[in-house]
């Protein structure tokens, strides 16, 4: 008799819930937690979906069961990524933007990418704490998540929570970076588009922008338009674009507004929207997506690929290694051919 099925008069019931007898002290006792949150999370129901983000994070057991779950009800969502030097307003202008898409009857998640704490190495700033205005508000979901040392800020997971939230139903998604050093250029590989936030007193700066920033922008956004410099910052801008070597039909908006005030947060919307129709009617929004899932599959044997070799290389042979370098025995690529060759021929570790 297989696990779960009771006998009853007339023959076998249906198998029962996967749950064992009910503890005497504890109640019911889960046999397949993870199983318990996927469907949790894809009901979204806020603590499963919690829980399942911090899984994927944590790269804990569950994480790629969680992850297998969700990829095929992912792909509906539309990614916003918003960008910008610290101080630019971002988290407010998130806020803004998440409360108008909320009046619209959209439900949104906001992913924001925080700096790390060196002690716990979870999210730094908490922008949660700076959005406490959306809070009770069963349309919206806030997630901070920290940048685990990424090299530009943008947490590895990030994209992998994104599918998570999406298959929990979410249409909007918002994903705030910490906007520095590579983190605009990882936010474009991850969104479907990218709205760069500057403020007034970024006009001086804005023709020695490394040219990534303004390639990788759809829509740019002044905020604090009302400050002194706001029509000099927005004509700096245009200017810069006028000057981009390779031009597209989409010509990036430069919108001017006041996110504390609630200021020209429509006229953004309203672009976002337009971009969207924009990239369905020609072809760009697969493309960028089509782009993304390549990118992911790249990662993932990057990664799987390094952690099978090191797992064939033996640990002195490593250090010898990096001695040999050290001592200009031999160079870098002499050491990575050597102890590829070796990892080629020893014979695949055991199965996990």
């Amino acid at each position: 008799m297989s696990f779960g099925t009771r006998v009853v008069p007339g023959g076998l019931a249906p198998p029962a819930r996967p749950y064992s007898t009910n503890h005497p002290a504890r109640g019911p006792v889960r046999l397949n937690p993870t199983q318990d949150l996927i469907d949790g999370t894809l009901r979204g129901e806020r603590l499963s979906l919690a829980r399942a983000i911090s899984q994927v994070e944590d790269e804990a057991d569950g994480a790629v069961a969680i992850l297998d779950a969700c990829f095929g009800r992912s792909g509906r969502a539309y990614r916003i990524g918003i960008t910008g030097p610290p101080g630019a307003g971002k988290s407010t202008l998130v806020t803004r933007l998440a409360r108008d898409y909320r009046r619209l009857g959209e439900s949104v998640a906001i992913v924001a990418v925080d700096p790390t704490s060196p002690f716990s190495g979870g999210a730094l700033l908490g922008d949660r704490v700076r959005m406490g205005e959306l809070a009770g508000d069963d349309g919206v979901f806030i997630r901070s998540m920290a940048t685990r040392g990424s090299l530009g800020g943008l947490a590895v997971h990030t994209a992998q929570a994104c599918d998570v939230l999406d298959a929990a139903g979410f249409r909007r998604i918002l994903i705030e970076t910490v906007g520095v050093g590579q983190s605009e250029l990882e936010v474009a590989q991850t969104v479907d588009t990218t709205v760069v936030v500057l403020v007034p007193e970024s006009g001086d700066a804005v023709q020695a922008m490394k040219a990534g920033l303004m390639e990788i922008a759809d829509l740019f956004v002044i905020n604090k338009a009302d400050r002194e410099g706001a029509d000099r910052a927005t004509m700096a801008v245009r200017s810069a674009l006028e000057l981009r070597p390779v031009r597209s039909a989409w010509e990036p908006p430069v919108l001017p507004t006041v996110a504390v005030q609630g200021t020209g947060v429509e006229d953004l919307l309203e672009g976002l929207e337009e971009h969207l129709e924009y990239l369905r009617r020609h072809g760009g929004l697969e493309r960028r997506r089509r782009l993304r899932l390549e990118q992911r599959l790249r990662d993932l044997l990057r990664d799987q690929l390094w952690e099978e070799l090191r797992a064939r290389v033996p640990e002195p042979l490593w250090r010898a290694s990096v001695d040999d370098l050290a001592a200009r025995r031999c160079t870098p690529h002499q050491a990575a051919e050597r102890l590829m060759e070796l990892a080629l021929h020893q014979n695949p570790r055991p199965q996990r």
